[in-house]
């Protein structure tokens, strides 16, 4: 079983922004994969979706938590749900990125991104799988000024793209292909 995170905060003034686009990507994944419903499980402090893809059992999760305090979310649900370390993926923006590209590793350290430091924290460890999603604007912005600003524009239809390929590569690592992911979301 893998556990698919997206980070993000709750609420509806936060849909659109750049700190949310891990979030945004594991909502388009409930959606296109046909998996159930989001459901609040308060003693997990998250919405999950729980099916399959493939034939491999997976738990959508969206932690009901500030972005900075995911690892309160993720923490609990693996021990709920007896995920290993290897099937955790979790996805996130990045601010060093530009908007358009991404990154699939593991076992690499936070950035600076408080939301997957609080998981490192949680979990006791970085020995999980990262997609960083790029937010970052051609004319680079500070992190703290561009996290919650919404995508405009050109940048949507970029957005739409940077889903699509985190889509295929989520499927990939969900079927414990993660080689082929790695080739194909990195490049």
């Amino acid at each position: 079983m893998h556990l698919i995170i997206g980070l993000g905060n709750p609420g509806e003034k936060f849909r659109g922004t750049r700190h949310n686009i891990g979030r945004e990507i594991v909502i388009a994944a409930q959606k296109h994969f046909g998996l159930p419903e989001f459901t609040q499980k308060p003693v997990l402090h998250s919405l999950i979706s729980e099916g399959r893809i493939g034939k491999e059992k997976v738990t959508l999760l969206l932690p009901e938590t500030f972005v900075n305090k995911s690892g309160t979310a993720v923490a609990p649900a693996m021990r709920a749900g007896k995920i290993k370390l290897r099937n955790l993926i979790l996805i996130h923006d990045d601010v060093d990125m530009l908007l358009g590209r991404t990154k699939l590793s593991y076992a690499r350290n936070s950035g600076g991104h408080k939301g997957v430091e609080s998981v490192m924290r949680a979990v006791k460890t970085k020995n999980f799988w990262r997609m960083r999603v790029g937010v970052q604007k051609k004319r680079r912005v500070p992190g703290e000024d561009l996290v919650l600003q919404k995508f405009k524009g050109d940048e949507i239809s970029i957005v739409k793209k940077i889903t699509k390929k985190s889509l295929t590569a989520i499927e990939a690592v969900a079927r414990a292909d993660s080689e082929r992911a790695m080739n194909e979301y990195n490049a």
